[in-house]
């Protein structure tokens, strides 16, 4: 049985959902060092600039950002390397079928523990434009503004 129950999230990388459309979306494990483990513990990592690719029938994560265990010693871990991510045959078929149409890529989205084991959650993407970025925001803009203006409504008939 493990330690933990549940999940705990590590990372996340809001950037992505604002650049991309996120068209579908995968849970993968990964294989990483003890010094990462234990730095991910310690709550420290970034997904910013990452990217997943597939080679050779196996998926990579490449530029996600894990600092160096700072109790580390030679056995430290560097801290961009590329991880092998843990996915079904199938499904890394069917990623590599996906990725080869035009446009797409396959990033990070989160990286958490669930139940003790670390899983980064990737999405397969359609990179926005900057006009659909712009329309984006105003759809943001608007909801909050009519968020805003309900609880207004509510409070000025007295919680009713």
């Amino acid at each position: 049985m493990p330690r933990e129950i549940g999940r705990k999230l590590i990372a996340q990388n809001k950037r992505a959902r604002h650049d991309y459309f996120i068209e579908d979306t995968y849970e993968a494990g990964l294989v990483l060092t003890g010094t990462e483990v234990k730095s991910l513990r310690a709550g420290k990592a970034n997904l910013t600039d990452g990217y997943a690719t597939v080679d050779g029938g196996e998926a990579w994560l490449i530029n996600a950002y894990i600092p160096e265990y700072s109790q580390g010693t030679w056995t430290n871990h560097a801290a961009r390397r590329t991880r092998k991510l843990l996915l079904h045959r199938k499904e890394i078929g069917k990623i590599h079928q996906v990725l080869k149409e035009r446009g797409l890529t396959l990033i990070p989205l989160s990286l958490y523990f669930k139940d003790g084991r670390a899983k980064v959650e990737i999405g397969i993407a359609r990179g926005k434009k900057d006009y659909d970025k712009r329309q984006t925001l105003m759809e943001k803009q608007a909801g909050r503004e009519m968020a805003r203006a309900m609880s207004n409504a509510v409070r000025r008939r007295g919680g009713r």
